[in-house]
C-alpha cells in the first residue's frame, strides 16, 4: 500500500531554508514518530496528526525524587520492623508492654501511609511512562 502511494509521487517541491529554520524543523521531526523528514513535512503540510514524543521535565524530576523518597521510607520501615522484633523479646517487663502497644500502633499508621505513598507513586509512574 505504501509503495503504491509513493509511486504516485512524481512532483517535487524545492524549498530553501536558513540553518536556523532547518534546525527547528529537524528537531521537531526528531521529536516525532515519523521515519522520514519528507513524511513529517507532508503530514504537517496537509494537517495530518503528528505524534510527538514529549517528556514533562518537572514530572520527570518529581518522579525521580519520589522514587528516592519511597526507597528511603521503605528502609525506615524495615528498621522499624527490626526494632519491633527486638522489643518483642522484652515484653515480659510490664512497662514495655504499654510502650510496645503504642509503638505498634504508630508502626501501623506509618505503614498505612507508606502504602498510600506507594500507590500514589505507582499511579505517577504509569502516567510518567505514558508521556
Amino acid at each position: 500500500m505504501m509503495e503504491r502511494e509513493n509511486s504516485n509521487r512524481s512532483r517535487r517541491i524545492t524549498l530553501r531554508l536558513t540553518e536556523k529554520e532547518y534546525a527547528k524543523i529537524e528537531s521537531q521531526f526528531k521529536a516525532s514518530t515519523c521515519r522520514k523528514l519528507s513524511d513529517y513535512i507532508r503530514r504537517h503540510l496537509f494537517s495530518k496528526p503528528i505524534t510527538s514524543t514529549y517528556r514533562n521535565q518537572s514530572l520527570d524530576d518529581l518522579m525521580e525524587e519520589t522514587v528516592v523518597l519511597s526507597s528511603e521510607l521503605r528502609a525506615i520501615g524495615n528498621n522499624i520492623n527490626q526494632i519491633a522484633r527486638k522489643v518483642n523479646t522484652l515484653k515480659m517487663i510490664p512497662e514495655f508492654k504499654t510502650q510496645l502497644f503504642l509503638f505498634d500502633l504508630e508502626r501501623k499508621v506509618l505503614f498505612n501511609k507508606l502504602e498510600v505513598i506507594s500507590n500514589h507513586t505507582q499511579k505517577i509512574s504509569e502516567q510518567w511512562l505514558q508521556s
